[in-house]
C-alpha cells in the first residue's frame, strides 16, 4: 500500500515571538515493513538553520531556530510512504509465566528491555490499574492471547471522546471515566502491561481514516495516531491498536517509538514571548495507485 502524507501545524501567537527553538519528530521511519521517500519539511518564517539526527530510540528528529519576530509559525511536512507486504504472523504460544522468566532471568535481554518495563513520564500505575490488567493476564495463558484480550477490553469498555482529556489527565481518571483518545488508551494499555512485568513501548504515527458512507473525504481530516508495541519472546516486538482493536497492518504508518508520548512529541520547543497561543493541526493520508 502506498500513501502520500501531509502534516501541517499552524501556531498563532497572541504576542510577537522574538526567538523560537524547536525539535520536530514527524518523519516516518524506514523499517522492514515500510519505506519513506521524498520527505520534505517547509517552515514559515524560514529558520536560520535546519539540522537532523537520530535520537536515542532511533527516531528521526529535525532541529531548527527562528530569530526573527513573528506571530505565526507554520510547519508542513510531506512525504511518500509505502507499506511493504507484511509476512503472516507466526504466533508463539509462550505463556505469561514463561515469558516473564525469560525476560527477567536472561541478563542481556533484561538490560535491553528494562527501560520499557519501568514507569515513565506519562505512564504510572496503581492497584486499580493492576486489578484491571489482571483480568487479561494469567500465568498459563499465552502472552500474545493476553495482549489480544487487553486490546479488546479497552476497545469495548472505553468510549473515544475528543476533548475529554489532556496530556496531564491521570490514567486513573481515564480508567474511572472509561473514555479518552488513542493517546490515553495507548498509555493505559502500556501501564497495564508494565504492571504485569512485561516490556511495552509507545508508537506514534498515522492511520488512514474513511469518511462516512456517501460523503467525500475532507482535506486535513486524517489524524495522528498512537498504538503500542509489546515484546514477546521468540516473536520480538508485536504491535496492537487498542483504540481500534486491530493488529496494525497496511493502514498504520509508523513515525516513532518511545517509552511514552514524551519521547515522540511531534513538535516541541522554547519560545521567547508572552501570552497565549492557538494551534491547528491538519493531516492528510492519501492512498496512491
Amino acid at each position: 500500500m502506498k500513501y502520500s502524507l501531509k502534516h501541517q501545524t499552524l501556531y498563532e501567537y497572541e504576542n510577537i515571538v522574538d526567538n523560537y527553538h524547536s525539535i520536530v519528530c514527524l518523519q516516518p521511519l524506514n523499517l522492514q515493513t515500510q519505506r519513506c521517500t521524498n520527505f520534505k519539511i517547509v517552515i514559515e518564517p524560514t529558520p536560520s538553520f535546519i539540522n537532523f539526527r537520530n535520537d536515542y530510540f532511533g527516531n528521526i528528529q529535525h532541529f531548527f531556530s527562528i530569530h526573527e519576530p513573528h506571530k505565526t509559525l507554520k510547519v508542513v511536512t510531506t512525504c511518500d510512504v509505502e507499506i511493504l507486504q507484511n509476512q503472516p504472523i507466526n504466533i508463539n504460544f509462550i505463556t505469561c509465566e514463561e515469558a516473564l522468566k525469560k525476560i527477567n532471568y536472561e541478563l542481556e535481554l533484561k538490560i535491553k528491555l528494562l527501560q520499557y518495563q519501568l514507569p515513565s513520564q506519562y505512564i504510572k500505575w496503581d492497584n486499580e490499574i493492576i486489578k484491571f490488567a489482571e483480568k487479561c493476564f494469567s500465568p498459563h495463558t499465552p502472552l500474545y492471547e493476553s495482549m489480544q484480550k487487553l486490546t479488546e477490553k479497552i476497545y469495548t469498555e472505553f468510549e473515544f471522546e475528543e476533548g475529554f482529556s489532556s496530556l496531564n489527565t491521570p490514567l486513573k481518571t481515564i480508567l474511572k471515566e472509561k473514555k479518552g483518545v488513542c493517546q490515553d488508551f495507548s498509555h493505559l494499555a502500556i501501564a497495564c502491561i508494565r504492571s504485569m512485568g512485561f516490556p511495552a513501548r509507545y508508537v506514534s504515527g498515522y492511520i488512514e481514516t474513511l469518511p462516512p458512507i456517501g460523503k467525500p473525504k475532507l482535506q486535513g481530516s486524517d489524524a495522528s495516531h498512537a498504538w503500542i508495541s509489546v515484546f514477546i519472546p521468540y516473536m520480538g516486538w508485536c504491535e496492537f491498536d487498542p483504540t481500534n482493536n486491530l493488529i496494525p497492518s497496511n493502514k498504520h504508518i509508523i513515525v516513532a517509538y518511545g517509552r511514552d508520548y514524551a519521547d515522540v512529541v511531534p513538535l516541541k520547543g522554547i519560545i521567547f514571548s508572552s501570552g497565549n497561543h492557538e494551534v491547528k493541526v491538519e493531516v492528510d493520508v492519501i492512498p496512491k495507485d
